[in-house]
């Protein structure tokens, strides 16, 4: 019904003019032209290319959309047709819709055209500047039973097995034991507790334990400590540019509500003054903005 809506919403006057310069004419439905900039902009709505990514008119994936596109116009002209479109509910569904384009339209405008290359560069600049650079650790592990089986492992290791091997055949953390035991590079403060406790000073070529844990009495071998590398620009340019577009709108709102009389109904409420831009881009609780105090977190 989403769909239809938009479609419907978006009907043009019968004008054939290309709406954007280079656009190109790839189907009509009941006399009315399809253009390739609609079909991108369908493709891109539901998130199978990015704003900025081209789509060929000749690929398959063109061609799906393009059928969409076509399946959504008929739909809407039947709609039509039959005056689903002339109830008050249903005008006020689309007049819904053409004011949340037209308000994406200007945050395109306004909002995206202020967030340049500089911008970027500035915040991230002033994020490594704050970053604290925490320190990886990289660990095997040979996990035992028992205390016994431990010390066990522990008498093979001094007489120079090799951990590796001994993790292979003797731990029991079906996880890591066919690699060596190997946990990778993680920090401290991501590792269970007994692990960052029993780690936490060792130098790299230590061995640790046994110490019991959750799953077991555990052998680990520090294998290499290192400077925690900080996300490169293009790694961050995502959350910075969400960051630049959130603010960007709470302050355009800001001015607009300072201009405006708006005169909310419902004593006792909130006036959602405090909230979060309901023009604000959707956000995860990964992916909200981070305040320019905070330092970009890695990648």
């Amino acid at each position: 019904m989403a769909t239809l809506t938009l479609g419907a919403c978006s009907r043009g006057d019968g004008d054939d003019r290309a709406p954007q310069p280079g656009d190109r004419p790839v189907a009509e439905v009941q006399n009315e032209t399809v253009w390739a900039s609609d079909v991108k902009r369908e493709a891109v709505a539901q998130g199978l290319v990015g704003e900025g990514e081209p789509l060929d008119v000749t690929s398959d994936l063109f061609r799906r959309v393009l059928d969409e596109v076509i399946d959504q116009k008929l739909l809407a002209r039947e709609a039509e047709r039959r005056r689903l479109d002339a109830s008050p509910l249903a005008q006020r569904r689309l007049e819904a819709t053409r004011e949340r384009i037209l308000g994406d339209m200007l945050v395109e405008s306004v909002v995206n055209g202020a967030i340049s290359d500089q911008a970027v560069q500035t915040l991230y600049n002033e994020q490594l500047r704050l970053a604290k650079t925490s320190e990886e650790i990289r660990v095997r592990l040979i996990l035992s039973r028992t205390k016994p089986e431990a010390d066990a492992v522990i008498g093979m290791l001094g007489q120079g097995a090799g951990f590796e091997a001994v993790a292979m055949e003797r731990s029991i953390d079906e996880a890591t034991r066919f690699s060596g035991g190997d946990l990778g590079y993680s920090t401290l403060d991501v590792m269970p507790q007994a692990y960052a406790g029993a780690l936490r000073d060792k130098p790299a070529g230590s061995t640790v334990g046994p110490f019991q844990t959750e799953g077991g009495w555990a052998v680990l071998r520090v294998e290499d400590r290192r400077k925690e590398s900080p996300p490169t620009l293009e790694q961050a340019r995502p959350q910075i540019v969400r960051y630049l577009t959130y603010e960007g709108v709470r302050r355009l709102l800001e001015q607009l509500r300072d201009k405006a009389k708006v005169n909310v109904l419902l004593s006792g409420e909130s006036t959602g003054q405090n909230e979060e831009p309901a023009s604000a881009p959707a956000e995860t609780a990964s992916d909200a903005p981070p305040p320019t105090s905070a330092p970009v977190p890695a990648a």
